[in-house]
């Protein structure tokens, strides 16, 4: 039985299923997924959609994406009109992993075969199945880097993902384990949010260095690409140098400034293997009720010396 938080979100969701961004009426014997995924905006969710939309076509499914636009109250509202729309199954990148934790127990009482793909929700048992990278490891292999990198020890500026994305805590998570255990030489000076976002990034980094002054950091470790990107705009405005700037995701803009030698490093996690994995196990659990096991990607530090294992590399050109 559909449940009451469901119901009162039909209103809302049927004006999610219209600003959906692909496909026509679907026939009775595709299989329909809806893919909700966190915020369209962001390059990485881009690349998903468009591998998503690739590997849909291979497996002869219908495949729509909906923008969950960073707000957990659209994605809660995009997956009760899902749902009123009968589809077979549904992926879900969570703005938050708490916040769509009662959506998706609605999904499952509904036994809709749900996925979550990048971020994951909290609070569900059984767990989830999820597809995603292991983001504590990406946080480890940043600050692998600085440690490699400044064996006399660092000042680090962390410029964090949205709060409450289950990447954003890893991420922060790996980082401050891997420095905590290599001792008090290596400093988290100031951590603040930038939320993704490149202008935000630049705004934080720039206010960061004016609050730092003559005392600079060596190291800007930034959870996401644009973020990365912000922040080496900030030190170019600010013709502050010296400074080592790493993001996360390898987009193409990242990789091109990793080639130009103004970013040292990002963090390869690959989109598309992610969402085609997920789709894969979602639609195969569809047709022939195989188990949806998920999987843990490992991430790859994409530097200077190995552009060419870069997922997105042939963008970058």
């Amino acid at each position: 039985m559909m449940t009451l938080r469901v119901v009162s979100l039909l209103s809302l969701g049927a004006l999610a299923i219209g600003t959906l961004s692909s496909c026509a009426k679907h026939n009775k014997d595709d299989v329909q997924i809806v893919a909700s995924f966190h915020n369209m905006a962001e390059p990485f969710f881009v690349a998903m959609r468009r591998n998503l939309e690739d590997e849909a076509r291979k497996l002869h499914v219908d495949a729509t994406v909906v923008d969950g636009q960073s707000n957990s109250a659209k994605q809660t509202a995009d997956v009760a009109a899902a749902m009123a729309d009968n589809v077979d199954g549904i992926i879900l990148a969570p703005t938050d992993v708490n916040a769509l934790t009662p959506a998706v127990k609605d999904v499952v009482k509904a036994d809709i075969p749900i996925v979550t793909v990048d971020r994951r929700v909290e609070g569900m048992t059984p767990p989830v199945p999820h597809v995603g990278a292991d983001n504590i490891a990406g946080g480890a292999v940043m600050a692998k880097w600085v440690i490699d990198s400044f064996p006399k020890g660092a000042r680090i500026v962390l410029i964090t993902g949205q709060p409450g994305s289950s990447s954003a805590i890893d991420r922060t998570h790996g980082i401050e384990q891997a420095f905590a255990a290599s001792g008090p030489r290596y400093r988290i000076v100031t951590s603040q949010t930038a939320n993704w976002q490149r202008d935000q990034g630049l705004t934080v980094a720039q206010n960061i260095l004016t609050s730092l002054g003559a005392a600079k950091p060596d190291v800007i470790l930034a959870e996401d690409d644009d973020m990365a990107l912000g922040a080496v705009e900030a030190l170019r405005a600010g013709n502050v140098t010296g400074v080592s700037v790493l993001g996360f995701n390898a987009t193409p803009d990242a990789l091109r400034a990793v080639k130009a030698g103004t970013m040292a490093a990002t963090v390869e996690q690959s989109p598309s293997r992610q969402i085609r994995t997920a789709l894969d196990q979602l639609v195969a659990h569809i047709r022939t009720k195989a188990p949806m096991a998920g999987a843990s990607i490992t991430p790859v530090l994409i530097t200077r010396a190995n552009l060419s294992q870069a997922e997105r590399i042939g963008e970058a050109q």
